[in-house]
């Protein structure tokens, strides 16, 4: 499935790569943030890391496709904007060119607001941010 049949965002501000899995309440994506962006060379210029803004969108763009991504949600025509962030644990710092994993899943979802918690990897399978947020559904 692709990324861009799911959620609005494109370039230079889409940071999903490959819908690796979809089902009702959870999504699979994953991503790499390739060393030619321009914000490595002003985020520690000599030793870049990915910005854990970056990550944490990552996460919400997971999140809208999930929503989006299903039928019995009834929210496929609705933009998904996020209202807050529960959480957020950064456990390892993710490297330009690093593939990470992030699996969301769907927490609960209430009128017009859905709760959510991604988990993000690396390639070592280690977790590199627990994130819980939620998102407003509005019309687009």
């Amino acid at each position: 499935m692709d990324i861009k049949d799911l959620i609005p965002q494109r370039d230079p501000f889409l940071f999903i790569d490959n819908v690796e899995s979809l089902s009702e309440k959870e999504i699979i994506v994953s991503t790499t943030f390739t060393a030619e962006l321009d914000v490595f060379k002003g985020h520690f210029p000599g030793n870049p890391i990915v910005p854990g803004v970056l990550l944490t969108e990552h996460c919400f763009q997971s999140g809208a496709a999930l929503i989006s991504g299903h039928s019995k949600t009834g929210f496929q025509d609705k933009l998904a904007v996020v209202s807050r962030i529960q959480s957020a644990k950064f456990k390892h710092i993710v490297k330009p060119d690093e593939l990470i994993t992030t699996k969301t899943t769907l927490l609960e979802q209430i009128d017009n607001a859905a709760f959510f918690k991604s988990i993000t990897t690396n390639s070592e399978k280690k977790k590199v941010l627990i994130l819980e947020f939620a998102c407003n559904l509005v019309s687009g």
